[in-house]
């Protein structure tokens, strides 16, 4: 009895004893945004399995179960937010809040396997007053959602370029691989920005105004710019954009 009662008091005092960072990257639903990819990306490997031949797929599996192992995506985004990342305690404060854990469970529910599959052709138009829209339009500014969603992209892209390379040495060599994704980069980006504002009316659709007017007061705010510059840095890093797969087991 008495080691269940210290189970439980250790339970409870345990939260205190992280620091902010860590609550932070949990609390705003990193890992689990986290596994949301690794779900994508086991479709996505399923898609390739019928078109590429057997080696080449293989090849293609290895280096995306390398470069994405969950723990260590985990380890380098957290490392990186807590860099760029002063102050962890506004953001903190705000995804603690309802409306935070509000926010975090509209994103994280857009981003189920289900749901994206629901959603493969396309999300539906939606409809909203001149003053939802003006909302949504500072919104889509102060959120780095097209870069976001650009280095998603470029990462999954990039493990077939690496594949290609580690089956045929020399082929997209010299950088060359990376050149070509970052050429990529602005056209994604252009094509997310196109219908952004209509994609942050669908996943905020259960959001009052005045709950997206405070949310777009706290992104357009000093923390909240610090925070998502933070959190694009901390993306980027979790995906390992720009680095090769082979430098990652170094």
């Amino acid at each position: 009895m008495r080691r269940l009662l210290f189970s439980l008091l250790m339970f409870c005092v345990l939260p205190a004893w992280a620091d902010g960072h860590d609550q932070l990257y949990k609390v705003a639903g990193w890992p689990e945004q986290r596994a949301h990819f690794n779900d994508a990306l086991s479709a996505a490997q399923q898609r390739y399995q019928n078109s590429l031949p057997p080696a080449v797929f293989q090849a293609l599996v290895n280096n995306s179960n390398q470069r994405f192992a969950p723990k260590a995506m985990d380890q380098r985004a957290e490392a990186q937010l807590r860099k760029k990342l002063a102050d962890p305690k506004p953001a903190l404060t705000f995804f603690q809040s309802p409306l935070g854990k509000k926010i975090v469970a509209a994103e994280l529910l857009a981003t189920r396997r289900d749901q994206l599959a629901k959603n493969a052709k396309g999300l539906p138009r939606m409809q909203a007053s001149d003053t939802r829209q003006l909302i949504i339009g500072h919104l889509a500014q102060a959120l780095p959602a097209r870069e976001a969603g650009a280095e998603v992209s470029l990462a999954i892209a990039g493990v077939a370029a690496d594949s290609l390379s580690s089956m045929i040495p020399g082929l997209l060599g010299g950088g060359q691989a990376q050149g070509m994704l970052n050429g990529q980069r602005q056209r994604l980006m252009e094509q997310i920005g196109a219908d952004l504002n209509n994609t942050l009316l669908y996943v905020y659709r259960d959001l009052s105004d005045e709950e997206l007017e405070e949310f777009a007061t706290f992104a357009e705010s000093a923390e909240g710019k610090a925070y998502y510059q933070a959190a694009l840095a901390a993306i980027r890093a979790g995906l390992a954009v720009g680095q090769s797969t082979s430098s990652l087991a170094q």
